[in-house]
């Protein structure tokens, strides 16, 4: 196996999505489970497209555990970063649908969401030459919930001062996972002078710095070199590299929206990965990289799940093929 370019440290786990759709919580009669968890749903789509990828995280030792290790490994991602609590068990979460396939977080059953193992990485167990290789480093902000997890998050981001990494973090805010979400936009806030690449949903950026102006925040650290921000079916509008534009939309059937974000951030690092990438050098080389995220992030709308959903490179180029690139003022997927 290639050494990774991209490692996603975070959480992976069981989405329970609901059988009935339009259904609140109370009123679902099924669950199906499919596996998810944001860091390792870019891991899985990265590896799918072609590049190489590790997941950095922590699971039970418990048979769902197991059953998300042996599916990282089947993905092809690197799972020398995984980590295994003895006693807490893996994190499983029920998800709600609209009848339009937009999904809602709905808890964690009976357990506190801190209960789990993924609150348990452990910074001293992080694999350091898994760093010396690598390109980038993918955070989300759930971690920062949990002290240990939240320490190891901080270790990661000190080694990537010894490595040559660019820091992408997709902000994925999800209130429901910490015990008191007050002190989470200033723990998320502290981070960001040590990210490079910056993505987060319209609401995201009206929480965390009342515009959606991607320019705007840009302007605030000094070591960012690019900001994405997602608004659904209205698209991405990005400031990366010196160039800014809105890409608009893919229209497709939408089944499922879950890991859809999740799949645009892998589809975007997967073209700042490539040998020959350009996407520093030109507008429309820039433009080319957000057009390929959308459409990755469309296909995996199209089926059931986070990774089961996620295309492979012949299925994005075969979209890409059929589908003319959205214009500003056509609806997108993001």
């Amino acid at each position: 196996m290639a050494d990774p370019q991209v490692l996603c440290l975070g959480e992976v786990l069981f989405d329970k999505l609901a059988d009935q759709a339009g259904k609140p919580l109370e009123q679902v009669l099924s669950w199906t489970d499919y596996p998810g968890g944001a860091p390792a749903n870019v891991a899985c789509a990265l590896a799918k497209l072609g590049t190489p990828s590790a997941f950095l995280g922590c699971v039970g030792v418990d048979a769902i555990g197991n059953t998300l290790v042996e599916l990282l490994q089947s993905c092809g991602v690197d799972e020398r970063g995984i980590q295994r609590h003895p006693t807490a068990p893996t994190r499983e979460v029920f998800v709600v649908r609209s009848e339009a396939g937009d999904r809602q977080f709905s808890g964690f059953g009976d357990r506190p969401t801190d209960a789990f193992a993924d609150a348990f990485l452990q910074a001293d167990q992080l694999p350091i030459d898994l760093f010396a290789n690598a390109r980038i480093l993918v955070l989300g902000t759930l971690e920062l919930a949990y002290a240990d997890s939240a320490a190891a998050v901080r270790h990661a981001l000190t080694l990537t001062q010894h490595h040559p990494l660019q820091v992408f973090m997709d902000v994925n805010w999800r209130p429901m996972f910490w015990q008191d979400p007050a002190p989470a936009r200033d723990l998320i806030l502290e981070l960001l002078p040590q990210v490079n690449l910056l993505k987060l949903s319209a609401e995201e950026a009206d929480w965390l710095f009342e515009t959606r102006d991607p320019q705007a925040i840009i302007t605030q650290f000094d070591t960012l070199a690019g900001v994405l921000i997602t608004d659904g079916d209205r698209g991405c509008t990005y400031a990366v590299g010196g160039y800014a534009d809105h890409v608009g939309a893919f229209s497709v059937d939408v089944e499922d929206t879950t890991g859809a974000g999740d799949a645009f951030v892998a589809g975007f690092i997967h073209q700042l990965c490539q040998p020959e990438a350009t996407l520093f050098k030109s507008a429309e080389a820039m433009r080319d990289a957000v057009v390929y995220a959308s459409a990755v992030g469309a296909l995996t709308t199209m089926r059931a799940g986070a990774i089961a959903a996620q295309p492979t490179v012949r299925e994005v180029e075969a979209f890409l093929y059929l589908n003319p690139a959205p214009s500003p003022s056509d609806e997108a997927v993001g």
